[in-house]
C-alpha cells in the first residue's frame, strides 16, 4: 500500500497496537492504504488535535480510533474534523471496556462517533466500515464489498 492513505487509524497507547493491526489487515485485504499513529487525546492533546485538523487536507477520508478506560480519543478527534470519525472502545481497565465503549458511544449532538463492539471484533467492523463509506465513491470497493459479503454467506469469517 504505497499510494497516500485513504484511512488513518489512531490509538491511545502502545498497548492498543495489536487491537488496532486488526483494521489494518481488513484494510489490507481490500487494497485501502492506511497510516497508524499512536496518540492519546490526554497525554498528547496538541499532537491528537493537530492530526485531527491537519487529516482532510492530507487525503485522509475516514478516521478510526482506538482507546480504552474513558480515553475519549474518538470523541476529541470527532470535534476537530469533518471527516467520519469510526470508535473502538477497547477492554483495558477492570470494567472490560465498558468504560470505553460509553464514552466513545456517548457523544453530544452535532459530534458523532460511529461506535463499534468492544475490543478486536469492532477493530475489524471499523475497518469494513471505512471501507463501505469509501465504495460510496468507488466502484472497485464496491465491487470487492460485495464479494466479500457473499463470501460470509458461505460461512467464510472475517
Amino acid at each position: 500500500m504505497s499510494e497516500m492513505p485513504m484511512v488513518g487509524i489512531l490509538y491511545g497507547s502502545a498497548s492498543d497496537h495489536e487491537v488496532m493491526c486488526e483494521v489494518v489487515k481488513v484494510l489490507e485485504r481490500f487494497c485501502v492504504s492506511c497510516e497508524m499513529v499512536e496518540t492519546s487525546a490526554h497525554r498528547t492533546p496538541e499532537r491528537t488535535r493537530d492530526y485531527a485538523r491537519e487529516a482532510k487536507a492530507k487525503g485522509l477520508r475516514v478516521l478510526i480510533c482506538g482507546a480504552g478506560m474513558a480515553a475519549h480519543l474518538a470523541g476529541a478527534v470527532a470535534s476537530e474534523t469533518i471527516l467520519p470519525v469510526i470508535g473502538v472502545p477497547l477492554a483495558s481497565s477492570s470494567l472490560g471496556g465498558f468504560d470505553a465503549l460509553l464514552s466513545t458511544a456517548q457523544m453530544p449532538a452535532g459530534v458523532p462517533v460511529a461506535t463499534m463492539a468492544i475490543g478486536s471484533s469492532g477493530a475489524r467492523n471499523a475497518a469494513v466500515l471505512a471501507v463501505q463509506i469509501l465504495a460510496l465513491s468507488d466502484s472497485r470497493l464496491s465491487l470487492a464489498l460485495e464479494a466479500f459479503k457473499e463470501e460470509m454467506s458461505e460461512g467464510n469469517k472475517l
